[in-house]
């Protein structure tokens, strides 16, 4: 079985740190790979993650700050360097255009790759900017101060066959193979169809939640999700400064995971104020047990409803 996993590129906020590099990071999902707000410096970070450039498929950047995109010239024009073969796309806000064509020209190189600028609308709903046969990939407009947007990757649901609805019904060996293809198969004059010896399989999701204060389009991408990468820039003890500064504290993105429904909460983009996040942890845990704080290099395994 293929894997699925987050790398955590990294995990600053606006100053990186000796510890903590720009924000950036990787979704390896399955024979695709996306990857999230290439800050400065990302290009090096997927080099200790031993992660080629031919790896991304799709860059979704969440707004034009620099610790969000000052990497993704260097990953648009290293694309062309390697001569990678496929498409790149590139989600970004549509209001910041003239900012990905300034990063994705920044420099003298020869452009060998396709690349695609996907740009997405602020809209005030989930949004399907790309649809696939084995997964959707969602935006929604979140709270900041400037054009923001999170994203939703949704797998799309299916069945998952059942040993003893098997046995019963006298599939087995190269029939389940062909039951899974055909979606029926024949059986000394009986006719077995998928629907009969299987049940729903709900699809992993995993969300990205980067700079916001709380909000509708934060609950709406975190929605039972597995896991919810949220910023928590702030300890709950600043969130005045959350607020003021349009993000959300670690108690912030604690609400929104319990509120939502989510799985597992990785926060994260943490201010050089803090040396430690174990207040944050421990704010978040009193809310949302299921709290962790991602590190550079840092990887999750994204579980699958076998």
């Amino acid at each position: 079985m293929s894997v699925r996993e987050i790398i955590a590129l990294g995990t600053a906020s606006q100053v990186p740190t000796r510890l903590r590099n720009h924000n950036g990071y990787f979704l390896r999902w399955d024979d695709e790979g996306f990857l999230f707000d290439p800050g400065e410096g990302t290009q090096r970070q997927m080099a200790f993650a031993s992660l080629a450039s031919s790896s991304i498929n799709r860059v979704c950047v969440t707004h034009f700050h620099g610790d969000h995109c000052l990497g993704l010239g260097g990953i648009i024009q290293r694309a062309s360097l390697d001569r990678i073969t496929h498409p790149l796309y590139v989600h970004f806000p549509a209001s910041g255009a003239q900012y990905f064509e300034r990063l994705r020209y920044a420099s003298i190189y020869y452009p060998a790759a396709e690349i695609i600028p996907s740009p997405v609308r602020e809209l005030p709903s989930l949004a399907v900017i790309a649809d696939t046969p084995t997964y959707t990939l969602y935006a929604h407009a979140l709270d900041h101060g400037v054009p923001t947007i999170g994203y939703r990757l949704e797998e799309k649901s299916g069945r998952r066959f059942v040993p003893e609805l098997l046995a019963a019904a006298g599939v087995s060996g190269p029939l389940v193979g062909a039951l899974s293809r055909q979606g029926s198969v024949t059986i000394d004059g009986r006719t077995v169809t998928v629907d009969q010896v299987s049940t729903h399989r709900r699809g992993s999701v995993v969300a990205f939640v980067m700079d916001t204060r709380p909000c509708a389009g934060a609950l709406a991408l975190a929605r039972d999700a597995d896991i919810l990468v949220m910023e928590a820039t702030y300890t709950a003890e600043d969130q005045s400064l959350a607020t003021e500064h349009g993000h959300s504290s670690s108690a912030d993105a604690a609400r929104t995971a319990l509120e939502a429904n989510a799985k597992q909460l990785a926060i994260t983009h943490f201010s050089q104020r803090y040396a430690s996040t174990e207040q944050h942890v421990r704010e978040a845990r009193a809310i949302f047990e299921n709290t962790i704080a991602l590190h550079d290099l840092d990887r999750l395994v994204i579980r699958r409803d076998k």
